[in-house]
């Protein structure tokens, strides 16, 4: 897909992102990235600057925990099939979102 340019909304800031991902992913992307951004601050008194590295923090823990169960499916599977395929990577199997830009659609470069 064609690389497209959108604006979301996240933390109460405009970002302008690029992106060769479907922009309703994209969307539901900054949505999620929103959700967790409000949900530490809800529960902390932390500036907004430390909030995002705890959400951060809390988003990687997710992400890891979700790769860790996925690669035990994944050899459990193999098992029962009595098969082994080529080795999991994570950058086989990982999804990237790539993005360019930075808040308030100020565009680096």
């Amino acid at each position: 897909m064609e690389k497209q340019t959108l604006t979301v909304l996240v933390g109460g800031k405009n970002y302008t992102l690029t992106s060769s991902d479907p922009p309703d992913y994209v969307r539901r992307v900054a949505a999620y990235v929103d959700r967790k951004l409000r949900e530490t601050a809800a529960v902390t008194n932390l500036p907004s600057a430390q909030g995002a590295v705890l959400t951060c923090f809390q988003l990687a823990d997710e992400l890891l925990k979700a790769q860790d169960e996925n690669r035990t499916l994944r050899l459990q599977m193999e098992a029962r099939n009595g098969r082994r395929e080529p080795p999991f990577t994570e950058e086989r199997h990982e999804r990237r979102l790539p993005v360019d830009g930075m808040p308030d659609g100020k565009a680096e470069g």
